[in-house]
């Protein structure tokens, strides 16, 4: 349990040395238009790459699974532009469902 508590500690030790490097280094100044819009997709690339690995990683192997229909369900419901909780709400239910039909 002790390897727990230092593992999370370092963490949080070292989120907060990354929060104050930015503002540290940069002195004030704004960062450059580029870098900028570099920054600004950083949040939904990073999101992205979390769904596909939860949706389609099963160890250190790829797998098509009731999450795939769940997940795309979810897309076609954001390009028809619903409410996220109709997506959330959907997305379970569809993978639910494939879940009880498919029986996995």
């Amino acid at each position: 349990m002790t390897a727990v508590w230092v593992t999370i500690g370092v963490l949080a030790v070292a989120t907060a040395v990354l929060k104050l490097a930015g503002p540290l280094l940069l002195g004030g100044r704004p960062l450059r238009p580029g870098a900028m819009s570099v920054v600004e997709l950083l949040a939904s690339a990073l999101l992205a790459a979390l769904v596909v690995v939860e949706t389609f990683g099963n160890g250190r192997g790829l797998t098509i699974d009731a999450r795939v229909v769940g997940v795309a369900f979810a897309a076609v419901l954001l390009l028809r532009r619903a409410p996220m909780v109709v997506v959330v709400l959907g997305a379970a239910a569809a993978t639910a469902l494939t879940r009880l039909l498919v029986g996995g």
